[in-house]
């Protein structure tokens, strides 16, 4: 629910679209950041996870994209998209 991607064809990076809740695009004003960049804080701070906001990359005005290095051992890339999963839940939940 709110994200899309393409598919990583042998890529390193994930380039995801992300449909931030009004609520936590009034937070985010509040802090003086973007949307995407209130989001990457809220992973980072939940989860110790890092990604880089897309408003860095020039996108489009309105929108909001994250990139991913998507960088765990294979073996663990399970228990990390779990991670994210869960939080982007309780995030969505909260500024639902």
């Amino acid at each position: 629910e709110g994200v899309s991607f393409n598919r990583a064809e042998g890529a390193l990076y994930l380039f995801p679209s992300i449909t931030v809740p009004s609520k936590a695009r009034e937070a985010a004003r509040a802090e003086g950041i973007e949307p995407d960049a209130f989001y990457a804080q809220q992973l980072l701070d939940a989860t110790g996870i890092c990604i880089v906001p897309g408003s860095g990359f020039r996108q489009r005005d309105g929108t909001s994209h994250l990139r991913f290095a998507f960088l765990p051992a294979e073996e663990d890339i399970a228990a990390v998209v779990g991670l994210m999963k869960d939080f982007h839940q309780k995030f969505m939940q909260e500024y639902a």
